[in-house]
């Protein structure tokens, strides 16, 4: 498995960095991708993959953080992102639940992001939260300037924003929050999209799975994100995570396959 989407740069990891990843290695979980928040954090992030074959990165400013980081253009996300392991942009978008930011300076810093996953070729990691009419509109009208690769990250939004990405030809992700108790709806949405556009993340250390609801999530419990979205399309564990596997590798196109397992 891989766990496209977590924060290993959060302090929550700082006492047990090891074990974190120690425990992904015995759960299967082969690499992560640790997302950006803040474009003037990165060397953080940075060094952190240098240090460690299975981590990997990415670069961009969070919808809370756009405010703080106005001035971020698309030259230096492209910049950033020519690191060998820098794989994707973002995550950027809208969040109109929090309203951490302006919501003007998060549109300008969220199309500033779309326009370096153009240039790149590097996906766009989506943050997406109470703001689904806004996001399609904005991935229609820019669509048209131009294909660019996304993945919508922690999908937990409604039916027609799923269908628009898949439309658009970007990939859903999904978190812990598919595996709560009252996500019936979010699993029925998962279990009409296509296989080849699913993927599984943690965003740890947020939105542990529900064995852990509650405490600091960490990459290996996207096991149990990935039970459960084999369920949803009733296939085995080992074939979802074959799957989203390699739709990881598809979607990140710059990370290199898999060495085989020894």
């Amino acid at each position: 498995m891989i766990d496209s989407h977590c924060h290993l740069d959060f302090p929550q990891f700082q006492d047990d960095f090891a074990g974190v990843l120690s425990r992904a290695e015995d759960a299967g979980v082969r690499r992560m991708v640790t997302i950006c928040t803040r474009v003037r954090r990165i060397d953080t992030l940075r060094a952190m993959a240098e240090a460690h074959r299975e981590i990997y990165f990415s670069v961009g400013t969070h919808p809370h953080q756009a405010a703080e980081e106005t001035d971020i253009t698309v030259d230096d996300l492209l910049r950033h992102a020519a690191h060998e392991k820098c794989v994707a942009i973002g995550e950027a978008g809208l969040d109109y639940f929090y309203d951490n930011a302006p919501r003007d300076d998060q549109e300008r810093g969220f199309r500033i992001h779309i326009d370096a996953a153009r240039q790149s070729g590097l996906p766009l990691v989506i943050h997406a939260r109470d703001a689904d009419d806004d996001i399609a509109a904005i991935l229609r009208e820019e669509s048209g300037k131009g294909p660019f690769p996304f993945i919508m990250h922690c999908f937990s939004a409604g039916r027609p924003l799923a269908e628009t990405a898949i439309e658009l030809g970007g990939y859903v992700s999904f978190s812990g929050i598919l595996t709560f108790k009252r996500s019936d709806e979010l699993r029925s949405i998962a279990a009409d999209l296509p296989p080849d556009r699913l993927l599984v993340e943690t965003d740890a250390p947020y939105l542990a799975p529900q064995p852990w609801r509650g405490q600091t999530n960490e990459p290996s419990y996207v096991a149990e994100t990935n039970r459960v979205l084999a369920e949803c399309h009733s296939v085995d564990p080992e074939r979802m995570a074959e799957m989203t596997t390699q739709n990881c590798l598809r979607c990140f196109s710059k990370m290199p396959p898999l060495p085989e397992a020894v």
